[in-house]
């Protein structure tokens, strides 16, 4: 046992690399610092964020706040990415807000663990370099789609609609609130289009100020003015949406005070009652959490990868996966909802002279001080200014100069995922776009492999075949994988050779690899041959597929098949006198 649990160990990527390396590298006061400053900037940007992505996913804000500082904090000091910052992301939200409709808080923290554990076997099996292989057409087709659900779940509050929404698609949602329409609050619009016009001119200029904390300030001291100076001004705020509970009493906004360990299953479902934790709840929930598992790598991954070309640094995918894994473990049983690499925050963080990932870990203790000194000003902000910040996240994550390139200059198979994932993403949910578009993308790349494989016949006086080759020799170049995308294209070439020859020389030295469909493409093509009285010589495989050959059998049929190490030994044995006929076969 302890041998396996060593080997268990082994096997996991060293966590820590990115603090460890910018540790090793030389850390004393002026990195401090200027990591220190670098998180109490991201941190600014990250405490509305979270506020406003945990009431955007259905759950009350302050699990946005406990993700920020618990995942965050955990993910920076065990991951492999030197800058990334970790917390609740905008793209969750088209996961999250069905899970915390249909299964409640308990459903969603148990579906968010289920990923982490699920993020972490990834890692552990080495497979974070695997998620470059999503087509960006279909990261392009559902990034786009969430940004327009998420701007069609932010209406409602930007324009103070009373209804309680209960679709859970956006064409039901959109009917909603067109039935809702003649509801509007001229109060809650004209604080969310003062909120979003003063995020657009702040952007616009440029101003070294997060405008993020700027319209924070403005929305919350502007509501709070206007509700005090001015008669029937009624302006819903977190505090009139949210309550909790307190020693047995009912507060109003956001609890000042850290959160109590608590099992996901333990807590509330869609009816209030605890989750009773069961199979079929597990079942029922692998779905949804395999799409916040594959959208927490690629966001995490695409995160590093940024951070990488801003910086010249290196990061380790497996190891910042099994860390993202660890984050989402750790977040729920403390209240915690999703979480992954946040690429504004951590280009912000970049920006204001971030080292290492001492910034992210100051960003996370910053965010857990505001909830604890801050959460009577937390709970003042309005709903209108938040829905117009996410409004803003949405325009920004739309992919709209993307969206459109593809459209005009990709091929037709790239068009068709690209829409494809963005209907889904919009009109279904992600599960299905991501599963669809990968299963798309992967069709697509075998038809194109297919063409990539093929058979050439090199004649006698062609420059590159082989010297004294016979005449009723037919010398074949292949050349391209043969696997189970292209193995029976590439195939239908010797099929039609000429029926006359004594035999045929297949030059596999341009063949990187061979699967099991391949094989029995070319066994299949073989016994034709041997069926018609056609010798055949295969000859300059690579060490891989002559492995391959090899543990099939091939060579176990002397005077039927030969294999040559290269042409001309073929072309020499082949033009002996009983070269053929000999029935000697000369091995690999």
């Amino acid at each position: 046992m302890p041998t396996v649990l060593h080997r268990i160990r082994r096997s996991f990527p060293p966590l820590g690399t990115a603090l460890r390396q910018a540790l090793q590298e030389g850390y004393g006061r002026r990195e401090l610092r200027t990591d220190l400053l670098a998180g109490i900037s991201v941190g600014i940007i990250a405490v509305p964020l979270s506020l406003a992505l945990a009431i955007a996913s259905g759950v009350p804000p302050q699990h946005g706040l406990y993700t920020a500082f618990i995942a965050g904090a955990l993910t920076a000091a065990a991951g492999g990415s030197r800058y990334s910052v970790t917390g609740p992301t905008a793209a969750f939200v088209v996961i999250l807000q069905p899970i915390a409709a249909s299964q409640g808080l308990g459903g969603l923290l148990l579906a968010t663990l289920m990923a982490g554990l699920m993020l972490i076997v990834l890692g552990w099996g080495r497979l974070g370099q695997l998620i470059q292989f999503i087509p960006h057409p279909v990261t392009t087709g559902f990034t786009s789609g969430i940004a327009l659900v998420i701007a069609s779940l932010q209406v409602r509050d930007f324009l103070g609609l009373d209804f309680q929404p209960h679709a859970e698609h956006f064409a039901g949602r959109l009917g909603e609130l067109t039935a809702a329409l003649p509801s509007f609050s001229p109060w809650d619009s004209g604080m969310g289009l003062a909120t979003l016009g003063l995020l657009i001119a702040w952007n616009r200029y440029r101003l070294p100020v997060p405008s993020f904390l700027v319209a924070a300030l403005f929305a919350a001291l502007a509501s709070y003015l206007l509700e005090r100076w001015v008669p029937g001004a009624d302006i819903t705020t977190v505090a009139d949406r949210f309550h909790y509970v307190l020693n047995g009493e009912m507060h109003a906004g956001i609890p000042p005070m850290l959160p109590s360990l608590q099992l996901p299953w333990n807590l509330p479902g869609k009816d209030g009652a605890p989750l009773e934790l069961s199979f079929e709840l597990l079942r029922g929930l692998v779905g949804p959490a395999f799409a916040i598992a594959m959208l927490g790598a690629i966001e995490s991954l695409l995160c590093a990868v940024v951070a990488d070309g801003m910086t010249g640094k290196k990061h380790d995918p497996d190891a910042e996966l099994v860390a993202q894994g660890l984050g989402n473990v750790l977040a729920p049983l403390f209240g915690g909802i999703p979480a992954t690499g946040a690429l504004a925050r951590t280009a912000a963080s970049i920006r204001a002279g971030a080292r290492s990932p001492v910034a992210a870990i100051s960003h996370a203790l910053f965010v857990l001080a505001c909830m604890l000194t801050l959460a009577p000003l937390l709970s003042r902000l309005p709903m209108s200014g938040l829905a117009a910040l996410l409004l803003v996240v949405a325009w920004n994550m739309s992919e709209r100069r993307n969206f459109l390139r593809i459209l005009r200059v990709a091929p037709r198979g790239d068009v068709l995922l690209l829409l494809t994932a963005f209907v889904l993403t919009v009109m279904v949910d992600m599960v299905m776009a991501i599963t669809v578009g990968v299963v798309l993308g992967a069709l697509f790349f075998m038809h194109r492999m297919s063409k990539v494989s093929m058979v050439r016949l090199v004649g006698g006086d062609a420059l590159d075949a082989p010297q004294g080759l016979p005449a009723d020799v037919r010398y074949y170049e292949i050349a391209g994988p043969l696997f189970f995308g292209a193995a029976e294209r590439a195939m239908e070439g010797l099929r039609r050779h000429d029926r006359k020859v004594r035999a045929l020389i297949l030059d596999l030295s341009a063949v990187p690899t061979i699967d099991a469909t391949g094989l029995v493409a070319l066994e299949a093509v073989l016994d034709d041959l041997r069926e018609a009285g056609i010798y055949v010589a295969i000859c300059a495989a690579q060490r891989n597929v002559l492995r391959v050959l090899r543990e099939a059998g091939y060579f176990k049929e002397p005077g039927r098949r030969w294999y040559f190490r290269n042409a001309a030994a073929a072309v020499r044995r082949l033009s002996e006198p009983a070269g053929v006929a000999s029935g000697a076969s000369p091995g690999p």
